[in-house]
């Protein structure tokens, strides 16, 4: 290869092309946009049908299974879900990752609109929406103020706090949560209205007629021109009560007369407090592209600008997921420092000439920021993966460098000059070099087929470790000899006694090394024995391992949920969440927490729990949760119980547990079914808070019509039930203005009227001659449940059991059990399957193993394509399975797990441990071209290249650790990367050192170059010409 002599007589030339590569790479760095994990546009499109008044089964039957028919011939669709409730349709259309958002959103649009026309008429149009990745808030703000009324609050924050934060560079949305926008209400008294003999209907008519706003055009004469404006709105309470309903006796009678209006909330089903204090909360959304930590620096700024201004009114930060975004990406940049320092000493020690060490340590900065370029270029984002792999890249990249180095120095010490010495060392290594560089490289190639949302995930840590590993190559072979040419010298001087004992150490360890191998290759039974004991070792180990998705990191919040029994109201689920907040301030590392009650359902609550930081507290995330669970659990009244959010950036909402049961079978039976099933399952203790969410236990009443009596007494079923509508729900009749907003106006009976169930037959309509009929006398009013939720998956029947995990206990274990336990419960016509965290482990788990396989056979053949042979690639990998039984052995001695960083540690391993294989096969290569036996040139390699393949594994395993050892944000996900990397390395460069040369013994054959066949093969054609003549 002619580049590294290019470079070391043309130094000046080397040193441009590595400034030039650090900075392009500098720029790309300050482009680059920050995130907590890599981007994924998923693909996934939701309907939702509004039919007013419908039951969950009507829903389910004219609507839900409608649209879904229609959906299901869509191209791409993975997962299909519905949920079927009183008046509301949701289906959910999941697609493959390969599908373009934009396109799945139009066909459902177009599938949808096919349809229409088969939906009710009542029925509002279906609103479908494309799902937003980030759509959950990043900040959540409190606004507390302690002389305002909630009313007051929610309608200064809606017209003047969230324009100022919506507009903030990055903000996508602001929602605001225990809202109470404002609202006329005007509260009727019904036996006021009956005894005017008047309806609602009555009511509704007058606001209609009296409450307009109409343009009344202009004046113009010659010269001027005005403006008509009619003021025939009405805008204050006041103004409301004055209007007249009706002249009854000549008497005209008025709002007032009828009920009592006022200002006053539009509905209180969500309440929301901060540190036990009922609090309006804002939660700001970012957009898709936007760095979190911009967007949080921002909205901090604005809200210390904000509250200057504010008078008794004060923003409070209640929850800042960007915090943890920010310390785990500082704790990586800290991981970083360590692990250059350490690499620093290695090479030192090996060395001990601060000119040497010199060298590769350049290869650091160059390679790291110039992997920046292939990040930029693949339109990729600083985040915790991708830093990651930088972490990693510290160790690897100084590899090649170390490589060169040594062999360069090598030369210089056996008494060649210094360029003689660059030139024939560089000569030689080359080829291994650029092997190595791309064997690397190669292993993250097929991950680029990964088709899952975590294969998407560390496609970004793949190729910036790819990138980082070929700049390092690069570099390796144009600034690393030509620094050797100038800056290596041959050292006459005395050294220290230092100096002095790890050399003779070094000799030492060479000369026993030699003897052991010289032993190993008299007995390779006894190899090859040991070797096979191994591997087959790993097996054992891969099979008794725990897996999961991901380890549960500490993240520094703790999330509390709080089911309340069907049928209860906000308040109630709300006064059971103050003792979570009472316990929530026993705990000695609480820095703030606020709750919500009523979200997503009126029966369901929430209450956050935000830590210290990392460095103040001395408990974990994990144990506090632990600590909660039992405490929780005592809570009367309602479920609740504390969890550890997830780690790959899902929703907090969802459990690590999600098994689907699926059957044409009516509910009922489903839930006898789902019965049975947590009975079984529940015997297990590592599930906790088992549940489903199949309720069949909603309280309702149903008011069934007399329909003859109904006409009997000249009303109309219309009548009837718009009345209870207007009456009981509340319905929006008009609207009115105030400070250029536009607010609703709402009819409803008093509160304290629709206590009981006894309350709807004391409402009135008018029937024949305006007489007065009791609803009692034409309705009939019974207690009775209903489902909840009507769920489908895949557009089958289904219930979902949801459970958390007990400490200890892994997901791949949860999910042996409840497929065991669906065996040994369900009929053979019930199917199941996975959702959420569970479907995606599962395709995950079969992902990556497709994935390592792949990388196996890519290294094999970029191996085979660079050696022209088929059996040096072999002898090179047969250390892959011993090196796994290392890695396996470090995670099952940490506590550690087979999940998507170990599983990703592993594949990266496949190509550093194959670095070693390739130094001793190439040199033996080489030994064989000068002539020696197979023998003799395995032995002479493996003993030459002893030195540099021990420093660079002291590199590797060292840069390594501080992944191993981290703490801090973030810091479990590393250290299961860590540990994979330190043992598998350690293990595995101890056996390839007898292995490798042991196997090229017994498989290798003599490597005869181009001209050496050339030759046998003219003299063969010499001799096949003259056979026939000799014949003759």
């Amino acid at each position: 290869m002619r580049l590294p002599e290019i470079c070391i007589q043309r130094p000046v030339f080397a040193t441009v092309l590595s400034i030039v590569v650090f900075l392009v790479g500098l720029i790309s760095y300050s482009r680059l946009s920050v995130r907590e994990y890599p981007r994924i546009d998923e693909p996934v499109v939701s309907v939702e049908t509004v039919y007013q008044g419908a039951s969950a089964e009507v829903i389910e039957s004219q609507i839900t299974k409608v649209l879904e028919d229609s959906l299901a011939g869509i191209e791409g669709v993975e997962v299909m879900t519905s949920s079927s409730r009183s008046e509301r349709s949701q289906i959910t259309v999941r697609f493959r990752l390969s599908r373009d958002p934009d396109s799945a959103a139009a066909d459902v649009r177009d599938k949808v609109a096919r349809v229409r026309g088969r939906l009710p008429e009542a029925v509002d149009e279906p609103v479908i929406a494309k799902v937003e990745a980030d759509s959950f808030p990043i900040l959540w703000i409190a606004v507390a103020a302690p002389g305002k009324t909630p009313l007051e609050v929610s309608d200064y924050v809606a017209r003047y706090i969230k324009p100022r934060l919506s507009t903030l560079p990055g903000a996508a949305d602001v929602r605001i949560f225990g809202e109470r926008k404002v609202s006329m209400r005007i509260w009727v008294d019904r036996s006021k209205l009956a005894a005017y003999r008047l309806t609602v209907q009555d009511l509704e008519d007058a606001l209609r007629r009296q409450n307009v706003e109409i343009p009344a055009g202009r004046i113009e004469s010659h010269k001027r021109e005005f403006s008509v404006l009619s003021l025939t709105d009405l805008q204050t309470p006041q103004q409301f009560e004055s209007i007249v309903v009706r002249e009854v006796n000549g008497y005209p009678v008025r709002i007032r007369d009828l009920g009592r209006v006022e200002v006053g909330p539009l509905d209180e089903r969500v309440i929301t407090r901060f540190m036990g204090d009922t609090a309006v909360s804002m939660g700001v959304i970012k957009q898709a592209v936007a760095n979190p930590l911009e967007l949080s620096q921002a909205v901090r700024a604005e809200v210390a600008e904000i509250n200057k201004t504010l008078d008794g009114m004060k923003l409070e930060l209640m929850y800042d997921s960007s915090v943890f975004i920010d310390q785990s990406i500082k704790a990586v940049f800290k991981t970083i420092a360590e692990a250059i320092v350490l690499v620093a000493l290695v090479i030192f020690v090996f060395l001990r000439n601060l000119r040497a060490t010199i060298i590769p340590l350049v290869t650091i900065p160059v390679s790291l920021v110039g992997a920046c370029v292939f990040m930029y270029a693949f339109g990729f984002s600083v985040n915790t993966l991708t830093l990651l792999a930088l972490v990693l890249a510290i160790g690897l990249v100084v590899d090649d460098s170390i490589v060169v180095l040594e062999n360069i120095y090598r030369n210089l010490e056996n008494g060649m000059s210094r360029l003689d010495a660059a030139l024939a060392g560089a000569r030689e290594i080359a080829f291994a070099v650029v092997a190595m560089t791309l064997t690397l490289a190669a292993v993250y190639a097929p991950l680029a087929f990964a088709t899952g949302r975590t294969g998407r995930l560390f496609i970004e840590f793949a190729l910036a470790l790819a990138g980082a590993v070929l700049v390092s190559g690069f570099v390796a072979l144009t600034l690393s000899p030509m620094m050797c040419s100038k800056l290596l010298r041959h050292d006459t001087s005395r050294h220290s006694a230092v100096y002095n004992a790890i050399e003779d150490f070094f000799h030492a360890l060479t000369a026993h090394y030699r003897r052991a191998l010289g032993y190993a290759l008299h007995h390779r039974l006894y190899v090859v024995a040991a070797a096979v004991l191994v591997a087959v070792a790993s097996y054992f180990l891969f099979t008794n391992l725990r897996s999961e998705l991901a380890p549960t990191e500490d993240r520094g919040v703790v999330f509390s949920f709080v089911t309340a029994q069907e049928g209860s109201t906000a308040r109630y689920t709300a006064d059971n969440i103050r003792p979570i907040e009472e316990i929530y301030r026993s705990i000695p590392e609480m820095q703030r927490f606020n709750s919500m009650a009523g979200w997503p359902t009126v029966a369901d609550g929430l209450a956050i729990l935000r830590l210290k930081p990392w460095e103040e507290r001395e408990r974990r995330q994990q144990q506090i949760t632990q600590e909660l669970a039992p405490k929780l659990a005592q809570i009367p009244g309602v479920r609740a119980f504390p969890t550890n959010p997830p780690s790959l950036g899902q929703s907090p909402r969802n459990r690590p547990v999600e098994f689907v049961i699926m059957s044409s079978a009516p509910y009922e039976q489903l839930a006898i079914l789902v019965e049975r099933f947590i009975a079984e399952a529940s015997k297990n203790p590592g599930l906790v808070n088992l549940d489903s969410d199949l309720r069949l236990d909603k309280p309702e009443l149903k008011v069934s019509v007399n329909r003859d009596k109904i006409v009997d007494v000249g009303a109309s079923v219309d009548a009837v039930g718009r009345t209870l509508e207007t009456m009981l729900g509340g319905r929006q009749v008009t609207r009115f203005k105030r400070d250029g907003e536009q607010y609703d106006v709402v009819v409803q009976v008093a509160e304290g009227d629709r206590r009981t169930p006894g309350d709807i037959s004391d409402i009135y309509v008018r029937g024949k001659n305006a007489e007065m009929i009791q609803l009692s006398n034409l309705v009939n009013v019974r207690e009775g449940v209903a489902p909840k939720s009507l769920n489908h998956f895949n557009r089958i029947r289904s219930v979902t059991i949801s459970a958390t995990l007990a400490p200890g206990y892994t997901l791949g274990q949860a999910l042996a059990f409840m497929n065991e336990t669906a065996k040994k419960v369900l009929p053979p016509t019930a199917q199941t399957d996975l959702a959420g965290q569970s479907r995606e482990f599962r395709d995950s788990s079969t992902d990556i193993y497709f994935v390592f396989v792949l990388a196996l056979a890519f290294i094999y053949l970029v191996l085979a394509a660079q050696f022209e042979s088929f059996i040096d690639p072999f002898v090179i990998m047969l250390t892959v399975p011993l090196s796994m039984t290392g890695a396996l052995l470090a995670l099952k001695l940490t506590g550690g797990t087979l999940n998507v960083y170990s599983q990703i540690g592993l594949i990266t391993l496949v190509g550093l441990i194959t670095k070693h294989g390739i130094l001793i096969v190439e040199f033996a290569n080489q030994m064989q071209a000068r002539g020696k036996g197979v023998m003799e040139a395995v032995e002479e390699a493996a003993v030459l290249r002893l030195r540099p393949i021990l420093m660079t594994t002291g590199a590797m395993v060292l840069g390594a650790v501080p992944l191993a050892l981290a703490t801090g944000a973030g810091s479990e996900s590393r250290q299961q990367i860590g540990w994979v990397i330190v043992g598998g390395l350690l293990l595995g460069t101890f056996l390839t050192l007898l292995v490798v040369p042991t196997a090229y013994t017994l498989l290798a054959r003599r490597h005869r170059s181009f001209e050496e066949r050339l030759q046998a093969d003219r003299a063969q054609n010499e001799k096949d010409l003259h056979q026939p003549a000799a014949a003759d």
